[in-house]
């Protein structure tokens, strides 16, 4: 099974993700982490698509193992979208996009403003810099989870419920 978890800073990817990683003893790759690691390494700091070929990679390591794998990442283009799909389709494992959004807009503010980074070293983006962030508009099929009017447990029973449905629909 492939979770991927999509959306703008501060809608709540990350504390979906990783509480059903956890349920679900799934693997939990977070684009911020890997791409912060890479520009540890890198000279000039840019590390372009880097660390979503290094989530996939790894994402395709755990799935061939028959690992659940939760990816948490922006996934703000459809190149990375669409990336994220073959992998699920070459692996033959059932896969579920999962676009994260805050559709109240000074509650998606207000969380930006106020979050602090879980990662030693990583700056969280300001909201100038989600605002602005290139984010393309979804064209394929997706759960969009709107954390301004679903608690996390909701959430999480949303997300869930959809899974199983994926899951019993594959036999």
């Amino acid at each position: 099974m492939l979770i991927v978890f999509s959306g703008l800073p501060g809608t709540g990817k990350t504390t979906l993700a990783r509480q059903l990683a956890a349920r679900r003893s799934a693997a939990y790759l977070r684009i911020d982490s890997i791409e912060h690691a890479l520009r540890t390494v890198s000279p000039d700091g840019d590390v372009g698509p880097a660390g979503y070929v290094v989530a996939l990679a790894v994402a395709g390591g755990n799935l061939s193992l028959g690992i659940a794998v939760v990816a948490d990442c922006v996934n703000p283009v459809a190149e990375s979208r669409a990336a994220w799909r073959e992998l699920a389709r070459s692996s033959a494992t059932p896969h579920l996009d999962i676009e994260v959004v805050c559709s109240d807009k000074a509650e998606h503010r207000r969380r930006v403003e106020q979050r602090s980074s879980d990662i030693p070293g990583f700056a969280v983006p300001d909201w100038a810099a989600v605002e602005t962030h290139d984010y393309q508009p979804w064209t394929s099929d997706r759960l969009i989870v709107d954390t301004a009017v679903l608690s996390v447990e909701d959430a999480l029973s949303l997300i869930e419920g959809r899974l199983e449905s994926l899951v019993g629909s594959a036999d």
